[in-house]
């Protein structure tokens, strides 16, 4: 991927990578918490300058399967009316291309032209999940970005997630915006392939009391994109 243009970019976590524990095992490689599968990690593997918590236009569903989690995929569809709370963490141009790239299930060093995708506001690498790189937009001189798949919700079968990935997704939201557990609770049930399976009642008790007594660090409000 191409850094030329761009020197920093906020990564918008809207999947499992909103937990900092699970990001990092794409930074610095590993195996994350209730996984098969590890990842090489990036080519430099420092952590995130700054994490905030924003909201993307669009909404959050879940659908294929995950070779590494089982259950569905967490994905983003920017042509959807809604609100999709995420934590973004500012990264380097080349961290972010090499966590697009383990996504994509390719080793780091592949090349995306952020040029492109900062101008077109999207771009389509391949048919599969994750290989479409959206620019949701610009946050303190900095674009948003975040990788999806290119089809819409509506164009293939909801899959609920796995518990473990939704504990991740859970994690990450309340690490970022300091949500409830019941607020957490209800809004990854409700989103669209989860709800074949989950309930607010049912994540809740998923979450445990752990998580639940558990509140993330202060952080600043989400903030809409410039």
């Amino acid at each position: 991927m191409s850094a030329r243009h761009t020197d920093l970019v906020w990564y918008a976590a809207y999947g499992s990578n909103m937990n900092p524990a699970r990001l990092r095992s794409y930074l610095r490689g590993g195996l994350p918490d209730g996984a098969t599968r590890h990842t090489p990690g990036c080519r430099d593997t420092a952590d995130p300058i700054r994490s905030m918590p924003l909201v993307l236009s669009g909404l959050l569903y879940f659908a294929t399967e995950s070779i590494s989690w089982s259950g569905g995929r967490a994905f983003y569809d920017p042509h959807c009316p809604g609100e999709v709370p995420v934590h973004a963490h500012l990264l380097s141009a080349t961290q972010f291309c090499d966590i697009a790239a383990q996504e994509m299930y390719r080793r780091p060093g592949a090349v995306v032209d952020l040029a492109d995708v900062t101008t077109r506001r999207i771009s389509t690498l391949g048919p599969g999940r994750y290989e479409t790189v959206v620019c949701a937009g610009v946050h303190e001189g900095h674009p948003v970005l975040t990788f999806t798949a290119p089809w819409s919700y509506r164009d293939l079968p909801g899959n609920p997630p796995a518990p473990a990935y939704l504990r991740h997704l859970a994690t990450g939201l309340r690490t970022a915006h300091g949500w409830s557990p019941w607020t957490t609770a209800g809004y990854l049930a409700t989103r669209p392939g989860a709800d074949r399976r989950w309930t607010p009642r049912s994540v809740h008790a998923l979450l445990g009391v752990e998580n639940a007594a558990r509140r993330g660090p202060r952080m600043d409000r989400p903030r809409p994109l410039e």
